[in-house]
């Protein structure tokens, strides 16, 4: 019985491990393969390394704390597995709704219902976990709306890239041993640019292993099934398995969906999310790098869409509502540009050539998602106390 139990867990860690690298694989180099800088192939592989990196490094703080602080008892395969599902099921609420929900907050979900059932629920570590998914999300939307109302248009400026007819890079030959070299059509700029969009993607899978090699080997870790080493190589083993599979049409979508999220876009929402979730890896706390990633989008798209609007006037009118001959104040010199930055609009007012606001930034979309994140660690929290509660697995 135990030997079938330990054959479930792998084979449940294995799935999730999968479906994660699936997912982030297209989270992570979309931008880089919609802007045709890697190939598919090149983004597995990248994806597979650097999410091994991740893991193996400041995963394991996470692995650790969803192991074996957040409860004050030592897992049973019964709960592994019990855990486990639970977080395949986030995978499937995800898919259905099409909503990025967080395996890592139904993974601790699941882990607080058992240690509610059993008793030895820590208090301490799980308001610490608790505080961080608050603030987190928070940090991550104002961070990018900061970015986007004051930043994006002179950085879009900057960045704005004609492509050299070509590869970027050619082959030369010594012998019969190859090495690349920058095309002569190439500029530095372009060459800039293409570094650091895979360098980013680089980063991004570095974050995604770190936060969630925990979601699919912690409680099988925690329970002594498995070791750490082996649990992070088993994890992302399964990652890379699902970068060079099912992550074809992840990327497919990210990078075709270019259109709405531009590159830079994409690169913004990358560095930012990507910062915070290793951050929180290192100190230990599971977090969702889907939420961090989808609140700089919001963030980002809220922060452009409120350029048309001055703080000050904003206040102004809130305060003492605005009168039918009321004048535009004159423009601040902060708003001041640089001949090379005559072309971005200035805040305050209209830019016929940019998107609606309604575009950047949807409130009831935003809405349905922040509901079903609250929704999803709930459901897993419950139902886990309550199978916990009635059936024998602690044995």
């Amino acid at each position: 019985m135990v030997e079938l139990l330990l054959v479930v867990g792998l084979a449940v860690a294995v799935f999730v491990g999968f479906n994660i690298g699936g997912s982030s694989t297209g989270v992570a180099f979309g931008p880089a393969v919609g802007s045709q800088t890697i190939t598919k192939l090149g983004a597995a592989g990248l994806m597979s390394g650097f999410a091994l990196l991740g893991g193996w490094t400041v995963g394991r703080n996470v692995i650790e704390t969803m192991g074996g602080e957040i409860v004050s008892m030592q897992f049973t395969l019964g709960m592994s597995v019990g855990v486990l599902f639970f977080v395949g099921m986030a995978l499937l609420i995800s898919n259905l709704f099409g909503v990025p929900a967080s395996t890592s907050m139904t993974a601790v979900g699941a882990i607080a219902g058992l240690g509610v059932a059993t008793g030895t629920l820590n208090e301490d570590v799980m308001f610490e976990i608790v505080s961080w998914w608050l603030i987190a999300p928070v940090l991550a939307f104002w961070l990018c709306a900061v970015i986007g109302r004051y930043l994006y248009p002179y950085l879009d400026v900057w960045f704005k890239l004609e492509q050299s007819d070509g590869p970027l890079f050619e082959f030369n030959r010594v012998g019969s041993m190859p090495y690349p070299t920058v095309s002569a059509n190439a500029t530095q700029k372009e060459l800039f640019v293409t570094v650091l969009v895979v360098g980013i993607g680089c980063y991004m899978a570095f974050s995604a292993g770190a936060s969630n090699v925990a979601n699919a080997v912690a409680p099988l870790v925690g329970s002594g099934a498995i070791g750490e080493s082996e649990g992070v190589l088993l994890a992302a083993g399964a990652i890379g398995v699902g970068a060079f599979t099912i992550a074809r049409r992840t990327l497919d979508t990210v990078g075709n969906d270019l259109t709405d999220l531009p590159l830079l876009a994409a690169l913004i929402v990358e560095v930012v999310s990507a910062s915070l979730i290793t951050f929180l890896s290192f100190i230990g706390i599971p977090a969702s790098l889907a939420v961090s990633a989808t609140m700089c989008i919001v963030g980002l798209g809220w922060g452009r869409a409120t350029r048309t609007v001055r703080i000050s006037d904003a206040a102004a009118v809130a305060v003492r509502g605005r009168g039918k001959d009321e004048e535009k104040r004159p423009e601040m010199s902060v708003n001041a540009l640089t001949a090379k930055q005559k072309e971005v609009t200035k805040i305050g007012e209209e830019d016929p050539d940019t998107l609606d606001a309604s575009d950047l930034f949807d409130p009831s979309t935003t809405a349905r998602v922040v509901g079903l994140w609250i929704l999803t660690p709930s459901i897993s929290a419950i139902a886990s106390y309550l199978l916990f509660s009635f059936v024998p697995l602690s044995a």
